[in-house]
C-alpha cells in the first residue's frame, strides 16, 4: 500500500492502493476497506483512484459520497 499524502493535513486515510476495478483504503485505526466497481460504481472508484492519488479530498469524498459502499 502507498502512504497518502494528506496534503489537507486532517485526512483519516493513512494508506490506500489502486487496482484495476477497486481501490483500498486504509484509515488510520482500521483494517483496509476495498470499494470495487461491483460495491459502490465505476465512477465513485474512478474518482477515489484520482483524489488518492493526488493527496487530498479522499477521506471527504467517501464520506459524501460512498460511505458504506465498501466490500469488507
Amino acid at each position: 500500500m502507498q502512504p497518502y499524502l494528506n496534503l489537507g493535513g486532517d485526512s483519516g486515510v493513512r494508506f490506500y492502493e489502486i487496482l484495476a476495478d477497486r481501490i483500498l483504503v486504509q484509515f488510520s485505526t482500521r483494517a483496509p476497506y476495498t470499494y470495487s466497481y461491483a460495491s459502490c460504481g465505476q465512477h465513485h472508484v474512478e474518482q477515489m483512484k484520482i483524489l488518492a492519488q493526488n493527496g487530498h479530498g479522499l477521506n471527504a469524498y467517501i464520506n459524501r459520497f460512498v460511505r458504506f459502499g465498501y466490500e469488507r
